[in-house]
């Protein structure tokens, strides 16, 4: 790995784990007797929605979208483009969307319509990270793992340039020479 960034560590491994495991425990109590479908939103999600279905215990189905807002820089365009559509319908599934982040919501705001549109029973979002602090539209999130401050991060699925998303901590990328 290169050495071309210095990384501090935010949120720990075994603090992933545990709030993983939480909620992993409430999506299991709110969706007993039912089937779910998780759409893992790739590439970021990938990392925690894997764990996080490891950990819930109905059943579960997953796809997978490719919806992206960034460029190569740090900062959301505000248009997404779907690089990846599912593989299958939705319709009549109980569906939770798995993000990484969330930040200004965008992506999301225009996502969640669009899957509306295709009569899932219902359908939630799931979130390991949120930014409260750079919400540009109103989201409505049913799981959440940790508000964060407006930092630049990555790790477990959250890459920077697509570099370190194989961290196991969620880390601040610290861009210049500062520290």
């Amino acid at each position: 790995m290169s050495n071309k960034h210095k990384i501090s560590v935010m949120i720990s491994e075994d603090k992933l784990q545990e709030k993983i495991a939480e909620i992993g425990a409430k999506i299991s109590a709110d969706y007993e007797g039912k089937e779910i479908k998780l759409i893992c939103i790739l590439k970021g999600s990938i990392f925690f929605c894997c764990e996080l279905a490891k950990r819930i215990t109905v059943p579960v189905m997953l796809d997978f979208m490719q919806v992206s807002s960034y460029g190569s820089g740090t900062k959301s365009s505000g248009d997404i483009v779907i690089k990846k559509e599912l593989d299958e319908s939705i319709e009549g599934e109980h569906v939770i969307v798995v993000e990484d982040i969330i930040d200004s919501g965008n992506t999301l705001y225009r996502l969640m319509p669009m899957l509306e549109a295709r009569n899932p029973e219902d359908i939630c979002i799931c979130t390991l990270l949120d930014k409260p602090d750079r919400r540009e539209v109103d989201i409505d999130v049913k799981y959440n793992g940790f508000n964060i401050p407006d930092e630049f991060v990555v790790g477990y699925g959250l890459d920077y340039d697509q570099m370190y998303r194989n961290l196991p901590f969620i880390g601040v990328v610290h861009l210049d020479d500062e520290n």
